[in-house]
């Protein structure tokens, strides 16, 4: 299967199980693997025969910046069923939620979560 990654892509949301978080928010990154067949539109040139990855990082950022989760598991949880509910070419997906700096007092980088999902 193909595949389109679209890394990294960087949002401010307002997520956590602490109020302090979800008051003053944070800086949360999003890793997408699509797995979509990419042969029509390497074939054609046809941005009509794949997703649109400026298109799918605004549903991201939607989901980040407008909804308020505890958990970054269900914001992930939350992304991942919008992508396939909204583009039937994806197959599948993983999704990769980081939170750089959680409001813990341990010294580390931050925290992913990554889950994959599949069409129904």
């Amino acid at each position: 299967m193909d595949k389109m990654i679209v890394r990294r892509m960087e949002f401010y949301g307002y997520h956590g199980v602490f109020e302090e978080e979800r008051k003053l928010g944070a800086r949360y990154y999003v890793d997408l693997e699509l797995e979509l067949s990419l042969r029509e539109a390497g074939e054609t040139d046809d941005l009509t025969k794949t997703v649109n990855y400026a298109e799918i990082h605004e549903l991201v950022r939607g989901i980040v910046e407008q909804k308020s989760f505890k958990l970054i598991e269900a914001l992930a949880e939350h992304i991942a069923s919008s992508v396939l509910d909204t583009y039937t070419r994806v197959d599948a997906l993983t999704v990769g939620v980081t939170k750089p700096h959680p409001p813990f007092d341990i010294k580390f980088d931050g925290v992913t979560v990554e889950l994959r999902r599949t069409r129904k």
